[in-house]
């Protein structure tokens, strides 16, 4: 029987981080399923998702654990969710503004209002055109309830648009 954890990583950037956690998750029979890691301001940080054996599964914790001693904050959850893909549509999100504060506030608060969960979100801040100011991306792969159609949310979020001065849009 296999257990199935989750966790998340953060340390100072350096090369060989993945590696030392690769090897920790093999040498304990484990499984490296799914991840998403990124270098952000100097930090390296993600979330991966591992199978290991059960009577591997101790063995393993104290091991990811112990990497607290290279530097490495490791926070394990137990990966009792399911793999199966959740009902309602999916959606994707594009969203380009001028950058200023509150835009992914506001929002998240219109998906949340819709009960629409976020499946994968990447945001950045990147110099802008000939003007010089900065822009506020934003990508969103979604998952909408039962019921909501991704035309319904579209019509949602450009009323919000058009107040935070940004390009928004939602394809299926």
């Amino acid at each position: 029987m296999q257990d199935h954890l989750v966790f998340t990583v953060i340390a100072e950037d350096r090369s060989g981080l993945v590696e030392k956690i690769a090897d920790v998750i093999a040498g304990a029979g484990g499984n490296w399923i799914e991840s998403s890691m990124a270098r952000l301001g100097g930090e390296f940080a993600g979330i991966v998702r591992i199978s290991v054996p059960a009577e591997n599964a101790s063995q393993l914790t104290a091991a990811l654990e112990a990497l607290g001693t290279d530097g490495i904050d490791i926070t394990l959850r137990s990966g009792h969710g399911s793999d199966n893909e959740a009902p309602g549509a999916s959606a994707h999100l594009d969203l380009v503004s001028q950058d200023h504060p509150g835009i992914l506030r506001d929002i998240t608060h219109i998906l949340s209002e819709h009960k629409v969960s976020i499946e994968h979100l990447e945001t950045s801040v990147e110099a802008g055109s000939m003007q010089g100011g900065l822009l506020f991306k934003a990508s969103a792969d979604l998952r909408l309830p039962t019921g909501l159609t991704p035309a319904q949310l579209s019509d949602a979020l450009q009323a919000t648009a058009a107040d935070l001065m940004a390009d928004i849009s939602l394809a299926e």
